[in-house]
């Protein structure tokens, strides 16, 4: 199999479904070698084996917020597949719906943990274990919710605009041989945003100028231009992948 990540390595977290899922066969696709991550050890091992098996993907269980499983991972997948380029911060969260002046403070700080704190940490230990040495590409899965006001899912929204900027701070502290960039979806149709358009989808398309939602293989395909050597002079961009929707104030 050739592409243009023929030869690379990448970790994918959150990848058992969903957003993850689509980088990590993007990515294979086009050559690369993944370990994918979530904590659901049964949805992990299907998810690898229809990636192709152990020789295109392996995968670690466990919570992106572990410090342990973290450092796991990284050796893990250095171990399998003889090094690291790329990492993917898919993992993302949202336990609460409503108010942020309301907002449960523990839900609150956990979300930033998972969604900004554990972003950071996977960054640093890819950054110590290959890529200070080796070189490599980052990408961080952020939000619209990040880019203006988003009512119901606000805390979410804070700590993807934080991740934006986590992605900037990381960009001018990791050049020339490390590029940082994010995405920042609006609606896709996974499982984790079912709630924001079941059986009202129509609806919720409406304003997109696209006129439909988006689908998780709508930013694998961005996240593997963005890793690649194509995006070689792109670094602390955050891409909105939208179907256009925030140009008519939508979402």
């Amino acid at each position: 199999m050739s592409g243009m990540h023929q030869g690379r390595v990448a970790i994918v977290t959150g990848a058992s479904r969903g957003i993850g899922y689509a980088v990590a066969e993007r990515l294979i696709a086009e050559g690369a070698r993944v370990c994918i991550t979530a904590r659901k050890p049964d949805a992990l091992a299907e998810a690898a084996e229809a990636l192709g098996g152990p020789e295109h993907a392996i995968w670690v269980a466990g919570s992106a917020d572990d410090l342990a499983h973290q450092d796991e991972v990284i050796a893990t997948t250095i171990d399998a597949f003889g090094g690291l380029d790329y990492l993917v911060n898919n993992t993302g969260i949202n336990p609460v719906y409503g108010r942020m002046i309301d907002v449960d403070l523990s839900a609150a700080a956990k979300i930033f943990e998972v969604n900004v704190v554990a972003a950071i940490a996977w960054a640093q230990k890819a950054y110590r274990a290959s890529l200070k040495d080796n070189g490599g590409a980052i990408v961080n899965i952020a939000s619209v919710a990040g880019k203006k006001p988003a009512p119901g899912i606000g805390t979410y929204g804070a700590s993807k605009a934080a991740l934006s900027h986590v992605t900037t701070e990381l960009a001018v502290e990791l050049g020339p041989n490390i590029r940082v960039n994010a995405v920042s979806p609006a609606v896709v149709k996974t499982k984790f945003a079912e709630a924001l358009y079941e059986g009202r989808e129509e609806e919720v398309a409406a304003p997109y100028p696209l006129k439909r939602l988006g689908v998780p293989s709508d930013i694998g395909s961005v996240v593997s231009f963005l890793l690649s050597d194509d995006a070689g002079w792109i670094t602390g961009q955050d891409l909105t992948i939208d179907g256009g929707v925030l140009l008519t104030g939508g979402v």
